[in-house]
């Protein structure tokens, strides 16, 4: 089951995160994983690591804000089957203490970039009349989190966006969906930490992680597990849908 045998997979934001752990589970079940990420040394080091077990992948660097660009890059790999818009930042503030600028930059690289690699992606699944989309959202598109504005604004968008061009495309034989994780143990977490908590890293993981019913955050493993799903052929009747991937937070909270 979940085979991907002769897929090939366009992954944003795969240098790291949760979008290196989707390459790679990818690459595992036997797609062809172009790796797209800004960062080149990155983007090279998931490539490399896919290759060095044994598996396929073709890195591509690309800043998914330029349309240009995106298209460029998509173009040159001519046949995408599955893709995964991962590539996506986060910002802490509310409407008083969130500038323009941060917003701009948000809404550039979480809405408008994934709104670029759609646009490219679907033209070259359209031929084809087959497709799969996953987007990623987040739990922040469902509730209310304190000082996430920016954030929040970004992920509700891509939750709209998700159920447009799954209502738009189904005569295409095109699946989208979206999945909407809580926290989520990447380098950004430990990075955002040292930055703003330095010598109370330990401390405050702890209390970001106690704040999900489960008692934990996700692993990055975790959240490529339900992509890969999304994205197999024993998923085929699904689309249109949001999969929240969060430990309990949105039900069990409160």
């Amino acid at each position: 089951m979940f085979r991907l045998d002769g897929k090939s997979v366009a992954v944003t934001g795969a240098g790291s995160g949760i979008g290196k752990a989707t390459a790679l589970l990818m690459a595992q079940q036997g797609a062809t994983v172009h790796v797209i990420d800004l960062n080149e040394e990155a983007c090279a080091s998931t490539a490399g690591e896919i290759l060095h077990d044994g598996g396929m992948a073709v890195s591509h660097v690309c800043d998914v804000t330029v349309q240009e660009t995106v298209q460029d890059v998509f173009q040159n790999i001519s046949r995408i089957d599955i893709l995964v818009n991962s590539a996506g930042i986060s910002h802490v503030g509310n409407i008083e203490n969130t500038s323009e600028q941060d917003f701009d930059r948000l809404y550039n690289v979480n809405v408008k970039g994934v709104y670029n690699c759609l646009k490219a992606a679907v033209s070259l699944m359209k031929p084809n009349k087959a497709g799969v989309i996953v987007n990623l959202a987040s739990i922040a598109s469902s509730v209310g989190l304190p000082d996430r504005f920016a954030y929040s604004m970004t992920k509700g968008a891509v939750a709209a966006m998700t159920l447009s061009v799954a209502r738009d495309y189904l005569g295409e034989g095109i699946r989208c969906n979206c999945i909407s994780p809580a926290r989520v143990h990447t380098p950004f977490v430990d990075n955002f930490l040292k930055k703003n908590y330095p010598g109370q890293e330990t401390e405050m993981f702890d209390k970001l992680s106690k704040s999900q019913p489960i008692g934990r955050m996700a692993k990055p493993e975790e959240i490529a597990g339900i992509i890969l799903y999304l994205c197999s052929d024993e998923a085929s009747f699904i689309t249109g849908c949001d999969y929240p991937i969060d430990g309990g937070f949105i039900r069990l909270n409160t």
